[in-house]
């Protein structure tokens, strides 16, 4: 298990720094915040595997509170992005 918890943060981990590279690279507002949730909701995944690792009920319980405040800032993100237009 341990082996796949591993792999699961490399990968976790590139897609961090592929995602980092696209926010310098995106030519809009739309595009940069949706990679910039990737790069955010990696980084917790990241944080959820080290809370595996570590057996720290009080990782993953931030990670739960760092996922819904990351939803919400997406949510209120699209809305500044439309102007309040649904």
């Amino acid at each position: 298990m341990t082996v796949a918890i591993w792999v699961a943060a490399v990968i976790l981990g590139a897609a961090v720094l592929v995602g980092l590279a696209q926010v310098a690279l995106a030519r809009d507002d739309a595009s940069r915040a949706v990679v910039g949730d990737l790069v955010y909701f990696s980084a917790i995944g990241v944080m959820v595997l080290y809370g595996i690792l570590a057996g720290s009920a009080v990782v993953l319980d931030a990670a739960m509170l760092a996922s819904l405040l990351g939803i919400v800032a997406t949510v209120a993100l699209a809305r500044i992005l439309t102007r309040g237009h649904r």
